[in-house]
Parts: C-alpha cells; sequence; structure tokens
C-alpha cells in the first residue's frame, strides 16, 4: 500500500512523469524523421557505390563507409552527444534540452540506420536487377522501381530497430542534459533514491518500445508482397 501510495502522491510522478515523456517523445520523433531523411538515401548510396554497386565509386565508398559510417558508429553514444554540444549549439541555437539532443541523436543513429538500409537492400535478388537493366531501365529507375520496393519490408524492419535504439539513447541523453525520462529518473529516481520514479519510468519506456516494434512488425507485414 506505501509503494501505490508513492504512486499516487509523488510529484514526480503526478507532475513531472508526462513532460518527461513528452520531451522523450519529441526527441525520438526530430531524431527519427531526421534520420530517416538523411540515413535512407546513404544507405541506398553505400550499397551502390560498392564495387558491386549499380555507380561503383572506391573512393566515395571508401570515404562514406570506411571513414564516416564506422567512424561515427564505434564512438559510444555518450562520449558522441558530449562533444557534440557545442555543435548542437550552433545548429539549433540551445546546448541542452531536447531539441539540442536531438542534434546528437540524430548524428548517432544515421550511420546505425543507414547500414541496416544497406543491409536489407542487399537481400534484394541480382537477377531482378538485371532483368530491369536488360529491360533498359536507368540506375534511378531500378532503384526507385525495384531495389527500395523490394527491400521495404527490411527497411520498415530496419526503421523499427532505429526508432527502438532512439528510445534507448534517449534516456543516455536526459543523463547529460537532455531531459526526458533519464534526467527524471537519474534525478528522481537515482540521486534522491525514489524507486517508484525509477519502475515507472522503466515502464513507461518498455512500453513505447513495444508499441514501436508491434507497429513495425505490422507495417512490415502489410508491405512485404513476397
Amino acid at each position: 500500500m506505501d509503494f501505490l501510495n508513492d504512486l499516487m502522491t509523488n510529484p514526480g510522478i503526478t507532475k513531472a512523469m508526462w513532460p518527461a515523456t513528452l520531451e522523450t517523445l519529441q526527441m525520438v520523433a526530430i531524431s527519427g524523421i531526421f534520420t530517416a531523411l538523411i540515413g535512407l538515401p546513404l544507405g541506398i548510396l553505400l550499397l551502390n557505390t560498392a564495387k558491386d554497386g549499380l555507380t561503383p565509386n572506391k573512393t566515395l565508398n571508401f570515404v562514406l563507409s570506411g571513414i564516416i559510417v564506422n567512424i561515427t558508429r564505434s564512438i559510444p553514444f555518450a562520449i558522441l552527444m558530449v562533444s557534440l554540444i557545442p555543435f548542437a549549439k550552433f545548429i539549433v541555437g540551445v546546448s541542452l534540452g531536447p531539441v539540442a539532443a536531438s542534434v546528437s541523436l540524430t548524428i548517432g543513429t544515421i550511420p546505425f540506420f543507414a547500414r541496416l538500409v544497406e543491409t536489407a537492400l542487399r537481400e534484394v535478388s541480382t537477377g531482378k536487377i538485371d532483368a530491369a537493366l536488360v529491360m533498359g531501365s536507368t540506375k534511378m529507375q531500378i532503384i526507385r522501381k525495384v531495389l527500395v520496393p523490394e527491400a521495404m519490408p527490411g527497411i520498415i524492419a530496419a526503421s523499427t530497430t532505429t526508432l527502438v535504439t532512439l528510445i534507448g539513447y534517449s534516456a543516455m541523453a536526459g543523463l547529460v542534459g537532455g531531459g526526458g525520462l533519464g534526467r527524471l529518473a537519474y534525478n528522481y529516481g537515482f540521486q534522491r533514491y525514489e524507486p517508484a520514479i525509477m519502475v515507472v519510468t522503466i515502464v513507461i519506456m518498455v512500453l513505447m518500445v513495444q508499441i514501436v516494434q508491434i507497429i513495425g512488425d505490422r507495417i512490415a507485414r502489410l508491405v512485404d508482397h513476397r
């Protein structure tokens, strides 16, 4: 009963939990949109500039894959976010808060998503690509009408995985001034040792992940015409 009473009367839950949840959703939404807008073309470019791609370019592929993607992915997100605080302030005018954190979240997640997109595109049968080339399709037509549509279930699955990752990253972002549920859990649940807030925060984040996963799986099944 004491635990339930704490849930109902704790100001960290009754007053701070909803704004923190909205901040987390804001971070995930902003970074998710920009990750998709940049990561999808980057993933397509990674595939097609490879030696077996439609437009092989060893130098460009090395820069994109070997340097930009691999190096960014190898940096722990917490370190990456701290190092990008001045850049975030330059871009959005503030160094703290969910909008500023979205800059680091986006930069940290784009290479991850691009690599997943590249993997999904590689699963498209080369026979379908060869058939399109024989019929006189341009390389851009092959990308728009063969590669992307055929890889769409994999791309949706990659998007789902990326959003789930962003939810986890957003919690880490809260520890370095990003706000959201991560900051609430740290300030109230850890520093003030209030287990009720920690439990509710974990439950909310688990629900977010489950909802994203369920929706993503259903969309992937709907677009899968194989």
